[in-house]
């Protein structure tokens, strides 16, 4: 076989890198898990799905974070040799609609120890070698993000809070784009808002400790400069926040997060994260 350099195999490969790249830089998804979404769809592309990756790329970063959550699903029927029906009963629809309308977790079931071996090789001899460069520099990033939240988690636990303060508040989302509106956004009749119709409560899972950093950073990625508080759950140093409020500058944020269902899940540096519209405890009734 006439050997083919680094370059020419990059640039064969460039909207692979370039989906890779948004995967873990601009999604900030698992580095190790998102070489693996790659190889699956490069695998579905060879056993006769076409123009997998260039669908994706036209997708916006909201559904290509639903198809790697999918990619992870179908994954784990692929490399579990004891399958449960109610394993397949997961839905896989941002993949159907986008690839194939008969493509479910039967397939990958059925099909496992080819795709095992055929994942491996992509892998390693593709994979590995196109990706490998920009999978270092994520790494890397990471982290050195987690060291710097870290560092701030630990500033916050010294600090003593001035009686009456509202941390954040003064300082949400201010740096390098100035000084902020901090009014309530207005009805059409003029009214403000309540926080409460503007907030959405998000959990997460136990084990997998999320920091106000990440989903800062999160949210902000994906729809803009839209928080005006963020207050996670407080708890003793070391152990993890389960669940937190965000209030944002308007409902319509909130409606654009949740596109109409009660509860929507994300993946946040490879940890599941559940948001949906925050119910007060006790709302006050109309006299």
């Amino acid at each position: 076989m006439m050997s083919v350099s680094d370059q020419e195999f990059n640039v064969f490969h460039r909207i692979d890198r370039t989906l890779y790249g948004l995967l873990v830089m601009d999604l900030w998804r698992d580095p190790v898990e998102a070489l693996q979404f790659v190889a699956l769809w490069l695998w579905l592309e060879r056993v006769g799905f076409r123009h997998v990756v260039k669908k994706i790329l036209t997708l916006p970063l909201m559904l290509i974070n639903e198809l790697a959550d999918e990619a992870f699903v179908c994954l784990n029927i692929i490399h579990n040799d004891q399958v449960s029906t109610l394993d397949l009963a997961n839905d896989i629809h941002s993949m159907q609609n986008l690839i194939h309308g008969d493509l479910c977790l039967q397939f990958f079931a059925k099909h496992r120890l080819i795709a095992n071996r055929g994942l491996a090789r992509i892998l390693n001899e593709v994979c590995m070698r196109v990706l490998g460069d920009i999978m270092q520099i994520a790494i890397e990033r990471n982290a050195a993000q987690s060291l710097v939240g870290h560092a701030r988690q630990q500033q916050q636990q010294v600090q003593v809070q001035q009686p009456g303060a509202q941390p954040g508040l003064h300082q949400v989302m201010g740096y390098g784009h100035g000084p902020i509106d901090m009014r309530l956004p207005l009805t059409r009749t003029n009214e403000v808002v309540p926080a409460d119709d503007r907030t959405m409560f998000i959990t997460f899972s136990k084990g997998y400790p999320v920091y106000e950093w990440e989903v800062r950073e999160f949210f902000t990625r994906l729809y803009g400069d839209c928080i005006e508080s963020l207050h996670m759950q407080e708890v003793m140093p070391n152990e993890q926040s389960l669940f937190a409020r965000i209030v944002c500058y308007s409902t319509a944020t909130i409606e654009m997060i949740l596109q109409g269902s009660a509860k929507v899940k994300f993946n946040i540096n490879g940890k599941h994260v559940w948001a949906r519209k925050f119910v007060p405890k006790h709302r006050h009734q109309p006299s």
